[in-house]
């Protein structure tokens, strides 16, 4: 007698969960994501280059990921005549298979930048969050929604009342507060979820909070946030032990009762993968760890011409790339000492090349000119491509922030060659550890007193460390310059943020993609 064999029933593969990126900036989509991805660029700072990384490895991986963006059409390049074309129809009429969403409001359409001077970023906030809670929502239907920053603070107020887990991240300690009768007037019915959002004072009822009891966003965001991050482990450390009185009591409370929850995580921003001298098209000589000594001197040679400093390939050279805020990123540390440094080694050929906008401009211009020292101090307004020659072509590059959320020049720089000089805070502490060269450890210098002798000091490290014979400063600069190129990468940011969705869908997030997935590894 034949036996006959049954096949057991096929089981259902598991659905991929649906996840909802919401991001005022933008530096790229992926290509797979429609004819328009790659005009979608809009960015102001590292917000713009962690939520393209991180679409970008999700939709590598296999994830269902969708995107909500301000439809920024003069930065999109979309004018008028293209409006007609079949892929920006197929966003508009919201088709199934469409991954990307436009948020639609005419204070997006004919912008040049992301952010406006003074109090238009609250109209530009509501708009945009008018659109993701009244119709991207109930389109996308996610499993998961990642907001970023105050101007999405609303949106996890709205997924807790829909039961979706939320992830917020923290990009900067900056917030705006409005008041639920200017959230209504702008389109969104808060009544539904005003419960959820954080005040300025304790709420009774809606009624007595409507008018003149003001939604903190950001603190909102991070309150009905069912789980949130900042952008680097030691600047969250930093909020929850109380460190650095300007954050708001609102912000500081919330991000620690998050944490004290276990429901809060540091994730290191990484540079935009073009930042790689073998790549820069913004250089005039590419090169790598292996033959990076003779490239970076004609580089150096090329920014002196450029900035009208001394032409000498054996000078030191300090980078300055950060914008002059002397709240936050200590320009008055450096001319506090500019001119007795230069002056301790003016033998050996010291400049410093300050390539950056900012408040504290003048003090710099002021120095050298009372000094008569344009040939070793130069400083020019901030532009793109003179930046990527100055990493290029200095040995140094300078990163004194009182305070850093993240930073990303101190990340830059090991990539070119430049060792970081850092004050030992936040996302500084996090990626500069103090360079051993008799040990082949670390990859740059660091200071922990926050003053002009402090930087001093650590720039004095620096300049031995240039002292030291050629063999030692080349094969140390090549290994720097290798280990970060591993270290500081999208790749390993993305990884840590689909570790954080798992952690939230209580499943593994690359398995549920099926067996072909190229997990992050």
């Amino acid at each position: 007698m034949t036996k006959t064999r049954t096949r057991k029933p096929k089981l259902p593969q598991p659905k991929k969960p649906r996840i909802l990126i919401v991001t005022p900036e933008i530096t790229y989509l992926p290509e797979g994501m429609g004819n328009l991805a790659g005009k979608m660029s809009a960015k102001a700072g590292g917000m713009a280059d962690v939520s393209a990384s991180l679409v970008s490895a999700l939709f590598d991986l296999g994830a269902d990921v969708h995107v909500a963006l301000p439809h920024y059409r003069r930065m999109f390049h979309l004018e008028t005549a293209q409006l007609v074309s079949e892929e920006l129809r197929k966003i508009k009429s919201r088709m199934p298979d469409s991954r990307i969403h436009l948020a639609e409001d005419r204070c997006f359409y004919y912008r040049d930048r992301v952010y406006s001077q003074g109090d238009g970023n609250a109209k530009l906030a509501l708009a945009f969050q008018r659109e993701v809670i009244n119709n991207i929502l109930n389109e996308v239907q996610p499993d998961l929604i990642h907001c970023n920053d105050w101007m999405t603070g609303l949106v996890p107020a709205a997924a807790r009342r829909e039961g979706i887990p939320c992830l917020f991240t923290v990009h900067n300690i900056h917030t705006h507060k409005l008041t639920l009768g200017q959230v209504e007037d702008a389109g969104i019915d808060a009544a539904e979820f005003w419960s959820n959002l954080y005040y300025s004072r304790p709420p009774y009822n809606y009624f007595e909070s409507r008018d003149d009891n003001p939604v903190d966003l950001q603190a909102s965001g991070i309150f009905a946030a069912h789980y949130i991050n900042t952008v680097s482990p030691t600047f969250l450390k930093e909020i929850v032990n109380g460190w650095h009185d300007f954050i708001p009591d609102s912000i500081r409370n919330e991000i620690r009762n998050k944490a004290n929850a276990g429901c809060a995580a540091g994730i290191l921003n990484a540079p935009d993968p073009t930042d790689n001298p073998a790549i820069d098209d913004k250089i005039p000589f590419r090169y790598g760890p292996d033959d990076h000594f003779v490239q970076k001197r004609k580089n150096k040679l090329a920014l002196q011409h450029a900035l009208g400093l001394e032409e000498n390939p054996n000078a030191p050279v300090f980078f300055w790339p950060s914008r002059l805020d002397p709240v936050q990123k200590g320009p008055q540390l450096l001319t506090d000492i500019c001119y007795r440094f230069l002056s301790k080694y003016w033998n050996e050929g010291a400049q410093i090349a300050v390539i950056a906008n900012g408040a504290y401009q003048q003090p710099f211009w002021d120095i050298q000119n009372f000094h008569g020292i344009s040939n070793r101090l130069a400083v020019r307004n901030f532009d793109g491509r003179l930046s990527q020659l100055g990493f290029a072509g200095s040995d140094f590059t300078l990163v004194p922030s009182l305070f850093e959320p993240c930073g990303l020049p101190q990340m830059q720089g090991p990539i070119y060659g430049s060792l970081a000089v850092v004050h030992n805070t936040g996302g500084l502490h996090d990626t500069v550890e103090p360079l051993d060269w008799t040990h082949h450890a670390g990859n740059g210098f660091v200071f922990d007193t926050y003053d002009s002798q402090g930087l001093f000091w650590a720039m004095d490290q620096a300049m031995w460390f240039w002292k030291q014979p050629r063999e030692v400063r080349e094969a140390e600069i090549a290994r720097v310059m290798g280990a970060s190129l591993k270290r500081f990468n999208h790749e390993e940011c993305a990884r840590r943020y689909i570790e954080l969705y798992e952690q939230m869908l209580h499943r593994p997030l690359v398995k549920a993609f099926g067996d072909d997935a190229n997990p992050l590894t």
